[in-house]
């Protein structure tokens, strides 16, 4: 029984439910979803064992054209998904009417890597209406197959995961087949701070803050987690954490909670905000946030 191993990039347009087809395609949360744009901002992987497979899927940051270097490095990881790539997947919904030809698709059909269009939130739509965007999507990729898919309702997710593992390559496991990522703890805890800012805040703060996490210590029964909240301006401290702390402490119960469900085990969480002027331009700051 011959052995297939190979890596298939997400890649597509921001809040079209990438993060929602990675998580489905894994069986376990490993990217934050929320209704903005923008939410992915680091290349996460989540790697799916069988008997005589393994897939490493990579959620990658939203097609975007860059506003300051934090945007730069997210594009740089998208940009990577076109040099190790076995399959892309590139994920639509039925809200993008029309094809984007942009550069980036250029660069997808220039890369020779073959392509899957799965298109997201059928769930939403119409068997005509799905007609409609199905053809357009095969005139964009000729040679590629259109998957329509709920990641949210895992509608026809067996389906497209029989297409995948048809064109994966032959080869041996590139991870131990009890990895499930290629992310520590630390950062899990990081984004799940991070969407509950996504989710309770509005406008601007959500994209000015960054998650540090100064301090991961694992007892038997207990997680210590020590984490602070940059944020870019002094304004935006004040807001994050809300009359006598009430908004800080909302984010640390609902993100301590959500720890304890992704660790299964108690967590104990300290938070603080922090001032870090201007730090999406920084590129200091930036590497020490983890961004390349």
């Amino acid at each position: 029984m011959n052995h297939k191993a190979g890596f298939v990039n997400i890649l597509g347009n921001p809040n079209v439910g990438k993060s929602t087809i990675m998580n489905a395609l894994v069986g376990e949360k490993l990217s934050i979803i929320t209704a903005k744009a923008q939410t992915t901002r680091h290349r996460i992987m989540g790697i799916v064992n069988g008997e005589d497979f393994q897939i490493v899927y990579s959620d990658t940051p939203g097609i975007l054209k860059p506003m300051y270097k934090l945007q730069e490095t997210m594009m740089n990881s998208v940009n990577l998904a076109l040099s190790d790539a076995d399959l892309i997947i590139y994920v639509t919904d039925i809200g993008e009417k029309t094809a984007h030809e942009g550069e980036f698709i250029e660069k997808i059909k220039g890369s020779g890597i073959p392509v899957m269009v799965v298109v997201n939130k059928i769930d939403l739509s119409n068997q005509e209406e799905l007609e409609k965007i199905t053809e357009i999507w095969h005139n964009v990729f000729p040679a590629s197959p259109v998957i329509p898919v709920s990641g949210l309702k895992n509608f026809n997710l067996d389906s497209l995961l029989n297409a995948i593992l048809s064109k994966l390559p032959e080869g041996e496991p590139y991870f131990p087949k009890d990895q499930l990522t290629d992310k520590i703890e630390r950062f899990f805890a990081s984004e799940i701070i991070r969407e509950k800012i996504l989710l309770h805040y509005k406008k601007e703060i959500p994209y000015s803050v960054e998650i540090e996490i100064e301090s991961f210590t694992e007892e038997k029964n207990l997680t210590r987690i020590r984490a602070v909240i940059h944020v870019a301006r002094d304004s935006q401290k004040g807001i994050i954490i809300g009359h006598k702390g009430s908004m800080l402490k909302r984010v640390g119960t609902d993100a301590r909670h959500d720890m304890e469900d992704f660790f299964r085990k108690k967590v104990f969480l300290e938070i603080y905000v922090k001032v870090s002027k201007d730090w999406r331009d920084k590129p200091t700051m930036l590497k020490k946030f983890g961004y390349r």
